[in-house]
């Protein structure tokens, strides 16, 4: 846990997938098409405590959603890269927009198309369910399932290692 807590002190950047990430993976159809996901509040309040403490947060997922969109919208995300069939394209655009190496970037996946992606960044996290190979390339896993609280877990940790968790949550215990 000494080497997570390390790595996870190093980063500026955390990239999530949606679908299976932020998402249980399942996906919600109409008659005419129209897509809904469901995404879980606290991880959505543990996405916006992290960017608090200025670590960014960005997007890239395979799929294109507009429910994604207003999500992401809503919490203040503004680096969303949808439609990414190749998302070490996406990757290498952010680091460079942010001017910051791959070291200290954290990525969260759950199935084989994250790997080239977890492969390069200084903290590969994998949530409780994903792939097995994907697990096998992570160098953490979330207690929780995508969807279910597995993004506030790595949020959680990256201010537990930065020093910021304590502060963030004291504001919720002041008279």
């Amino acid at each position: 846990m000494k080497d997570i807590l390390a790595r996870a002190a190093r980063i500026k950047l955390v990239i999530f997938d949606v679908d299976g990430v932020l998402t249980d993976g399942g996906l919600f159809m109409d008659k005419d098409g129209h897509e809904y996901k469901k995404f879980n509040s606290r991880d959505g309040h543990g996405m916006k405590m992290l960017q608090q403490t200025g670590v960014e947060i960005a997007i890239i997922t395979g799929r294109t959603s507009t429910v994604v969109e207003h999500r992401m919208n809503g919490l203040g995300v503004k680096h969303v890269y949808q439609g990414q069939l190749d998302k070490r394209i996406a990757f290498n655009q952010l680091i460079e927009q942010f001017g910051i190496s791959a070291d200290e970037v954290a990525y969260v996946g759950d199935d084989v198309v994250d790997l080239p992606v977890m492969r390069k960044v200084g903290l590969a996290v994998a949530v409780q369910d994903a792939h097995t190979l994907t697990k096998q390339h992570a160098h953490w896993q979330t207690q929780n399932v995508g969807g279910r609280g597995a993004a506030r877990d790595i949020c959680e940790l990256i201010m537990e290692a930065q020093g910021t968790l304590e502060g963030q949550m004291s504001k919720y215990l002041e008279d």
